[in-house]
This record gives C-alpha cells, sequence and structure tokens, in this order.
C-alpha cells in the first residue's frame, strides 16, 4: 500500500511510548502484587501508581516543570523505584546520583546536568551539606529519610518526602508529549561523562530485555512468578533498566538498601527472591559471608555484568544451585545488549563446557545490532578466536555525551557506537569480551587478555580474587602482573610458584600465550569503582 493510501483517522489515538504506559498491564494484572523495602516498607503496586501521582503532585507544588532536572540521592528504595516513574511521567529529566562518588565528583554530575531539585536520603546529608553553596542550580532540596528519623543539615529542605507525598493529590495528570524527550540522565563511572536516555529508548529497552529474558524454557529466565531485587544500585543506568521489566510484568520486587551481605542474605531467604542481578565483587562477599551458609540458594537466578564473570566464581555459585550467566553492556548502552543464556542445543553439556559459555557476553538480545571490527570497520570472522572492537547499534544507545560534541562524535565514529571492547564472536553467536583496549596487556609483539588470565587463576584453589595488569618491561614493552587475594584458610600454603606453574600448563598445551605467564603479588584487597567493578586505572598507579 502505498503512503497515500493510507488513511488516518483523527481520533485514532498515536500510542507515544511513554514510560507511564509501562504501568497499564500491571495495574490490570496484579494490582495486589508487592513491592517490599528491607524491614520498612511492604504495599501493592496498586498503592505504588497513587504514590507515582503523589509525587508528581507535590514536585509539581514545588515548582518543578517539564524540562526540570530532579537529581535523587538515595539508596536502593521503594522511593527510587516511585522516582524511575513519576519523575519522568510528568516531563521532568531524573538524574539518578552515583552516591559512591567523591563528594567533588558528585558537585560535578549535579552542576553539569543541571540539577534544579535534590532528593537526598539523611545519610548522605554531609555530603549535601559540602557542596550546597557551590551548587550553580539545584535550589530545591527534599529530605529522603528512613522510619521518620531527622537529622541535622544547614539545607534549608522544602519538604520531607513522605510529608510532600501525604499532603499531595494522588490523581495528578500524566500529559502525552514527544516520545523523543529525555526522560533520565546520569554519569559514567571513571571519568564522569552525562549519558542520557528518552522515553522511547526506556521502553523499547524495557521490551527487549522483557522478551530476551522470558525467552528460555527453564533455567537463565525472568517470568510471572519470579520475585525480584537488584543487587545493582539503582543510580546506576538504571539498575541495568530490569526495575522497568519487573514492574511491566507486576512482579513482587524487594528493595534492600545499603548492600550489606547479611541483610541481602535475609531478604532472600524471607521475601523468597529469584531473580537478582549484580557485578562479580558483589557476589563474592555475599557467597564469602559466613550467613551464606544457611541460605537455600537454590533456584537463585543472577545475571552477572559490569566485568567478567570469571569461571571460578560460577562454578562456586552453581555449586550452591545458583541459576548464574553473564550479560554485557555498559552506561552509554541503557545497558542491555547480550546475555549469556543457553540455547536449546546446549543444554546438555559438561560441566565445564556449560561454565564457558554461561560466563560469556552471550547471545545479543532482541533488535541490537552488534559486530566484531577490526581498525577498517570490516567485520572478523566469527570462530571464536579472531578478536576486534565490540561495535553496535540499537534503539535505545545514548545519542551522545551530554554538552561533550567531541567525545560524542569518536563514540559515534562511523555510524556504529564504539564499546572499546575487544571480543570474538563463537560459531554459534555468543560473544565472549577478551578485554578492555585499555587494558589489555601488549607483551613480546603480542596483545595478551588480562581478562583471559583472571578467569585461569580464579580457578586454581585457594583464590579468592585475582585482578590482572600490565606493568612496564624494559625488553618486552609490558608484562602481565597478577594481583591475588587468596581465601584465609590459603594464606602461607599458596606460593607465586603454584600460581605460575598453573597458568604455564595452560600456556604448555597453546590455550594462551607463553608471554601470559604473569608475575605474581599476593594482596590483602583489590582496588574497586564505585560500583564495584575492578579498578585497573588505579591498580596500575599503584603497582605499575
Amino acid at each position: 500500500m502505498s503512503a497515500s493510501m493510507i488513511q488516518h483517522t483523527p481520533s485514532a489515538y498515536d500510542y507515544p511510548l511513554l514510560i507511564k504506559h509501562l504501568l497499564h498491564t500491571p495495574l490490570a494484572t496484579a494490582p495486589d502484587q508487592e513491592i517490599v523495602y528491607r524491614d520498612i516498607s511492604r504495599y501493592t503496586y496498586r498503592t505504588l501508581r497513587q504514590r507515582i501521582g503523589r509525587l508528581a503532585s507535590g514536585l509539581a507544588g514545588l515548582g518543578v516543570r517539564s524540562g526540570d532536572t530532579v537529581a535523587v540521592m538515595d539508596w536502593d528504595s521503594h522511593r527510587y523505584l516511585e522516582c524511575y516513574f513519576a519523575i519522568p511521567m510528568m516531563g521532568a529529566v531524573l538524574q539518578t546520583v552515583n552516591i559512591r562518588l567523591s563528594p567533588e565528583q558528585i558537585l560535578y554530575t549535579l552542576n553539569h546536568a543541571r540539577a534544579d531539585v535534590i532528593l537526598c536520603h539523611t545519610d548522605f546529608l554531609p555530603v549535601l551539606d559540602s557542596i550546597k553553596d557551590r551548587l550553580e542550580t539545584a535550589n530545591i532540596f527534599i529530605l529522603l529519610s528512613d522510619e521518620g528519623e531527622r537529622s541535622q543539615s544547614s539545607a534549608a529542605f522544602a519538604a520531607e518526602y513522605e510529608d510532600l507525598l501525604a499532603r499531595s493529590a494522588q490523581d495528578f495528570d500524566f500529559p502525552d508529549f514527544d516520545e523523543n524527550a529525555r526522560a533520565t540522565t546520569f554519569n559514567t563511572t571513571g571519568n564522569p561523562k552525562g549519558v542520557y536516555f528518552s522515553h522511547r529508548q526506556l521502553v523499547l529497552h524495557t521490551l527487549a530485555a522483557l522478551g530476551s529474558l522470558a525467552s528460555p524454557a527453564g533455567q537463565q529466565c525472568l517470568h510471572y512468578g519470579d520475585v525480584y531485587m537488584p543487587i545493582t544500585p539503582m543510580f546506576h543506568v538504571h539498575a541495568w533498566g530490569v526495575p522497568y521489566v519487573a514492574t511491566a510484568l507486576g512482579l513482587k520486587q524487594v528493595y534492600p538498601g545499603r548492600y550489606l551481605p547479611d541483610v541481602l542474605l535475609a531478604l532472600i531467604q524471607r521475601e523468597h527472591v529469584t531473580f537478582s542481578h549484580c557485578v562479580p565483587t558483589i557476589l563474592h562477599m555475599m557467597l564469602s559471608s559466613p550467613a551464606a551458609g544457611n541460605v537455600d540458594l537454590s533456584g537463585w537466578k543472577v545475571v552477572i555484568g559490569g566485568s567478567a564473570l570469571p569461571k571460578g566464581l560460577a562454578k562456586l555459585a552453581m555449586d550452591k544451585g545458583i541459576d548464574i550467566f553473564g550479560g554485557y553492556g555498559m552506561s552509554e548502552t541503557c545497558p542491555v545488549l547480550s546475555l549469556a543464556q543457553l540455547k536449546p542445543g546446549l543444554t546438555e553439556l559438561d560441566a565445564d563446557t556449560e561454565i564457558a559459555y554461561r560466563t560469556k557476553a552471550g547471545l545479543p538480545i532482541q533488535l541490537v545490532d552488534l559486530r566484531i571490527v577490526d581498525e577498517q570497520m570490516q567485520d572478523v570472522p566469527h570462530d571464536g578466536k579472531t578478536s576486534g572492537e565490540v561495535v553496535v547499534r540499537a534503539p535505545w544507545l545514548t545519542q551522545g555525551y551530554l554538552n561533550d560534541p567531541t567525545n560524542s562524535e569518536e563514540l559515534w565514529r562511523g555510524g556504529y557506537l564504539h564499546t572499546k571492547d575487544i571480543g570474538t564472536i563463537d560459531h554459534e553467536g555468543y560473544l565472549l569480551i577478551t578485554d578492555r583496549i585499555k587494558d589489555v596487556v601488549k607483551s613480546g609483539g603480542e596483545w595478551i587478555s588480562s581478562l583471559t588470565i583472571e578467569d585461569i587463576i580464579s580457578q586454581y584453589p585457594g583464590v579468592s580474587e585475582v585482578a590482572v595488569i600490565g606493568i612496564p618491561d624494559e625488553k618486552w614493552g609490558e608484562r602481565p602482573l597478577a594481583l591475588i587475594v587468596l581465601k584465609e584458610e590459603s594464606m602461607g600454603t599458596v606460593t607465586q610458584q603454584h600460581i605460575q606453574i598453573h597458568v604455564k600448563a595452560w600456556a604448555d598445551q597453546g590455550v594462551i600465550s607463553k608471554w601470559a605467564v604473569p608475575e605474581v603479588r599476593f594482596i590483602d584487597e583489590l582496588e574497586k569503582t564505585s560500583v564495584g567493578k575492578l579498578d585497573k586505572k588505579v591498580m596500575r598507579q599503584k603497582y605499575g
């Protein structure tokens, strides 16, 4: 049918892709489903919708208008979930503030995003007090508190969150507007660059992630009946977008507040949590807790992202009955690009092969155009060996960095978003990230994957955590250095030579280069970023 023949009824509803529409199905099908915040709050989806309306009414009463930016500094809570919806639904922009950054970095991100309003939890009042006089645009402050506690602060608060909701109307009329309107903004880790996403992008990301997570027949899935608890901060890439997915499905949701291993494990047990996501270091922290021995974790499904899932950690989790699998994405990609779900033909595998698949970055989810390319942007063979940079297209990728045209142009060089990750794709279509471009070790004329060495060392008995970095070498350019934290019972018994012999055995089999056998240093703790990833930049400065 030609365009001229298409009929358009003037009264027809065009249905823009807006975040508010994600609430239709759960309110129709699961209005009495629970949303839980620690041991503090428990209410239904029906109440969630009322509180979303009250929050929007309260913010509007304080002068918040379409296009304004509202920043949130909170732990993972029911309040944050309400902000995920109310703020963008009223046409404002939600800024999720990384509360683990330094006060100076937080000040930078608030001024960079030109925040108008700040919602601040009592735990972060010292930070707010230290920066409030240097805020360039924010002049309205709202206090967030648990169980009504009030902390002293020099900031002039316009309202306390619960008081604001109590005095505000629940029937806020959320308008229709352009689906390409900005909905959220936040800053990347490392050198903070602002990224942003529209309503259209977030809705499409939600639907694609929902479809991919719901597709498997048995394991590695998210579906009706699951109980969801994020263990990825809600300030970091919308908690990987899964709160939107869980809400659209009408699942029971559990928000844990601050991440304390014993609290997380107790919530899993008490609320029967079946689906979570986190970075490897958080899962390692939980499984290393003495409390883990008292909690049945069998059947708990966990997506690991943020950094590579080590085979040693995957085996430890699977031995406890955890249905663990990797995922891949980044701040700039909203974030999910791929999931390491097993194809139907790969469900009957030996243990080692199954772990090898589960620890990959996985298969692209719906609508993702993912390529591995050389420096000329030509595709490399999908043989599981030939590596190149991962470049992607999807309808939810950030269109650039906030107020940074130079880096935005570089990000989208050649019409694809450049991840700066090196990877391979095997004949089954599975992506394996072999390193960050900046983390690869260049030794003896070869590029050596730090992630591969880490993976091998993580499987050695007695190793708790490991990070591999490149350090300068006069003869070879760089040499790999393995920084290792041993399990307490293995201290004094595992030696540097043990580790090197273990790695050399893999080199002798031709699995890795002979240049990959690292120097070894045992340390007490690995440096981490604000979201729990290994901070190799700091490690290179400290040990290189």
